[in-house]
Parts: C-alpha cells; structure tokens; sequence
C-alpha cells in the first residue's frame, strides 16, 4: 500500500502503519490486517503488481502515473475508487480514462454505498464494480467480495463512475439544508431532484448507459448514504450554518483531518462541463449548488423550487 509520507509525533507514518497495523491518521482504531505493508515509494509499491487499485484524489494522478508506468508489470490491470471527474478543451474527462491513457491498461471502476469507517468495521454493504472486459469484472469481484461486502458486477462503466462523482454534488445539497433545519421532507426533494439529474447527465454525455444500472449500490445506494453521512453533507451542513460566511479551506481543515472534499471541486467540474455543451439551464439543480458553493447565493436559495423544477 503506497502512502503518502508524513509525520506524525515525529515518526514516519508508514512506519507507524507497519509496527500497529492501524492508519492512526486516517482510519483511527481500525486494525489492518499484517500482510498490508506501507510502502513511501511508490515505485517499489507498485513493482511487480497485476492488480492496481487506485484510492487517492484524482489531482494527483498527472504526477504519479509516469512513476507508476515505469515500474508496472505487463499483464497489470486497475481498478479505480476515485470519485470525481475532469474536463479538458473536449469536454468531460472520467478518471478511468486518465488512468487508461496514462497507463495503456485496462482499467475497471469500483463505486457504492462505502462509506469508510462502516466498511472497516466489517458492517454489511454492497458495491458495484462496472468493467469493460467480463473477465477482469470477474477477477476483481473474486478480489473483493466477501459476506459483508458484496459485489456486484455490471458492463456499464460511465454511468458506474458518473454516479459516484455526480452523487458528491447532491450530497452538498442535502447538507445545506441539514446545515438551514429543513426537515426530511425537503432533504427527499433535493434527493430526488438530484438523482433525475444524474441519470440525464450520465445519458447526455454518454451513449450505452443504462437504466438498471441506477439501482445498483452505485445508484440511488450510494446516493442515500451519503446525504445522510459522510464528509460532503458534514462539510455543507457546517457552510450553510455559517450563512455561507466560513470558507470550504475553513471548514474542510477543520472537519476532514486532512482529507479532501470532493463534493464542491465536483461541482466547479461539472459546470465548466456544462458550459462547454451549453446545457446549464437543463441542470438547475447543480448549478444551484454550484453558485452557492462558489459565486455568494444565498443558502437558502436551495429551496427556491420554482427554479429547480
């Protein structure tokens, strides 16, 4: 397992990580299993791997990749965890199709109802893993499935990793309103608003994707869990309180303990993608919370209904 060297009370954390067999940083009071190594260079993490499974905030993958290329085996595939997307002068960018050019691997994507710390502490969930070739599908759900977390497998990448991005930004929106005291009635409305949104995103920008795929653990799972926990509602949630007055660098520094928010960077995406294909207006309630979160609306504006019909 590659880490990101730091220090922590003055020693290293990958070594910390070796001698406890728990990330003390980022996953407190979990007990990893002895046979997961931290390794600080990457290089020597990924030499010799046929399986990479990628979990880092995709800022960084222009400047590991090279690294990661000159050490990978040549049988090696991926398997992305990542949620977010990007955009070049063409329009939207998955992070799976970073990884590919990057590597000239194929590359699968792993998306669901995951929240963290539940995972860790072995309570039941799901995922779904979408792939392009059935038999890397098949290998990595051997990989990964278990009684407790069970995988599913579907041919339906895009609309997979689509939702897992795309669900960050509604998960802003309902933390809003946690952050205003709106009750549930209110929270459900964003919710279903912002799942019809994603699925006409995933359709425009994508031929092939499908329907059935929504209701995966992926889908609406995935969708549901984090509007109700994780660290993009727990960061909209203290935003709105403050009336929108404290910064995302604010509250992120004081809420994620050095993790990153993924919802609002999502956002910022998404609309830069939209202006591009001029289809701002079909999507009222992303740009909602996009010029909440980044051009001074107000907080409460997320209820303005008429406008986000």
């Amino acid at each position: 397992m590659w880490v990101h060297e730091e220090m922590i009370d003055g020693e290293p954390l990958t070594e910390i990580i070796n001698r406890t067999h728990e990330n003390v940083k980022y996953l407190p009071g979990v007990q990893l299993p002895e046979n997961v190594k931290a390794v600080p260079e990457l290089a020597d993490a990924v030499r010799g791997a046929t399986i990479l499974v990628f979990v880092l905030p995709h800022q960084f993958l222009p400047k590991i990749l090279p690294c990661i290329k000159s050490s990978l085996a040549s049988n090696a595939i991926g398997v992305s965890l990542i949620k977010g997307i990007d955009f070049d002068e063409n329009g939207i960018v998955l992070i799976s199709d970073t990884i590919r050019a990057g590597l000239g691997i194929d590359v699968s994507v792993l998306m669901g109802a995951n929240v963290a710390n539940d995972v860790a502490k072995d309570e039941f969930c799901e995922t779904t893993i979408g792939y392009t070739v059935q038999a890397h599908g098949r290998l990595l759900r051997e990989l990964f499935h278990t009684s407790t977390f069970q995988v599913s497998i579907v041919e339906d990448t895009n609309c997979v990793e689509l939702c897992g991005a795309l669900k960050n930004i509604v998960a802003i929106g309902a933390g809003f309103c946690d952050g205003l005291g709106y009750g549930s009635n209110t929270k459900a409305a964003i919710m279903r608003i912002g799942l019809s949104e994603m699925w006409r995103f995933c359709e425009k920008m994508y031929s092939g994707v499908k329907s059935e795929t929504f209701f995966e653990s992926c889908g609406t799972a995935d969708l549901i869990t984090t509007c109700f926990g994780g660290r993009n509602r727990k960061c909209a949630e203290a935003f709105a309180a403050s009336k929108g007055e404290r910064s995302w660098d604010d509250i992120e520094a004081e809420l994620l303990g050095g993790q990153k928010l993924q919802g609002t960077l999502t956002a910022r995406e998404v609309h830069e993608v939209l202006l591009r294909v001029k289809a701002v207006k079909e999507f009222p309630l992303f740009e909602k919370i996009f010029a909440i979160s980044y051009e001074g609306q107000a907080v409460e504006s997320i209820c303005a209904l008429e406008a986000i019909q």
